[in-house]
């Protein structure tokens, strides 16, 4: 099988010819149909944050594919069924996390294309249980980029606080964010989309933004409290910058979740004023595999709508190129069929 495979942390991604995996017991064999590219795949083929992958490895947590095999103790999925292989690649499912709905922050987790082989392949191996089936009538090149930047804005826009009545700013309007603020609007919430780019700024508009704020040249903050202010904000922006934006738009009692992980993210707050203006700060990491089977069914309702490109797998180098340069409008997805 074809496979994209990082080797060096300093090297492009290399395309070799593998042998198919068979899977263990507790595992599936997965014939990939398409793969997103999500900013964490760079990240994890440069090596770039404090805990790095064991090269060489596979990259890639937005696969979705055919079920080809399924080891004996596969009980939640079919051979011949249609599911995603997701960022969380499994848990320990005992902890006090993973038996409360937290199952994200589990200590004993592996991650997909990161801790373990991803999808940039055309078959990957994945837990029988915490792949997540994608109902009929969703495109699998759909699902690819909902399985991460989906799931992810969708919890983080929940944490956020969005509901009926509320205002909920969302920072950075690219793949993940033209995707969160679509949740924001699902939820009710009146919307603010805040970018630096005509394109993004522009497709904020298109998709129903109640309120577009240019940060090139205008002050995000001022913005949104001339307005009353963020109830919550969700920050999509890979920027020190836009997070402290985020956080001073906010109104008394509102909430930031922050998403984005540049290498050297920070955040600094004054105590007085969160502690005075009742603020609440969270990180936001993914979302479980039910909050996945929701994000699916609000797709497959036509709530949603996911905006990429297709690629070749063997163009991965030069997509990663494409993304760090700002050139993409949305969400990039590798077309393995």
């Amino acid at each position: 099988m074809k496979a994209a495979v990082v080797r060096d942390f300093t090297k492009p991604l290399e395309i070799e010819d593998r042998e198919v995996p068979a899977p263990a017991p507790h595992q599936v064999l997965v014939r990939i149909e398409c793969s997103g590219l999500c900013h964490t795949d760079i990240h994890a083929a440069h090596g770039d944050w404090p805990v790095k992958p064991s090269p060489p490895f596979v990259p890639g947590h937005e696969g979705v594919g055919i079920v080809e095999a399924a080891g004996p103790d596969v009980r939640h999925v079919k051979v011949g069924e249609r599911v995603a292989i997701p960022w969380l690649a499994d848990a320990c499912g005992r902890c006090d996390y993973c038996v409360t709905g937290w199952e994200t922050l589990c200590l004993a987790q592996h991650n997909s294309g990161y801790s373990v082989d991803g999808a940039y392949a055309e078959y990957a191996l994945a837990h029988g249980d915490y792949v997540v089936p994608v109902p009929e009538g969703v495109d699998p090149m759909d699902a690819a980029p909902l399985s991460c930047a989906g799931v992810t804005t969708y919890k983080a826009v929940k944490l956020a606080g969005a509901r009926p009545g509320t205002r909920v700013l969302i920072s950075g309007i690219g793949g993940l964010g033209h995707l969160a603020l679509q949740y924001a609007r699902i939820f009710g919430a009146e919307t603010v989309a805040v970018d630096i780019t005509d394109d993004k700024l522009k497709l904020a508009e298109d998709l129903g933004a109640d309120h577009v704020v240019d940060a090139r040249i205008q002050d995000v903050a001022h913005e949104v409290q001339k307005l009353g202010g963020a109830d919550g904000a969700v920050s999509l922006a890979v920027s020190n910058a836009s997070f402290r934006a985020a956080y001073d738009s906010l109104r008394r009692g509102g909430t930031l979740a922050l998403v984005a992980l540049p290498a050297e993210g920070e955040l600094t707050l004054p105590v007085f004023e969160t502690v005075l203006n009742g603020t609440k700060v969270v990180g936001s990491i993914v979302g479980t595999r039910q909050d996945l089977a929701e994000v699916f069914r609000l797709h497959q309702l036509g709530r949603t709508k996911v905006i990429r490109e297709t690629r070749k797998l063997e163009d991965v180098n030069a997509c990663f190129e494409d993304v760090l340069a700002g050139k993409v409008s949305a969400r990039l997805v590798f077309d393995l069929r």
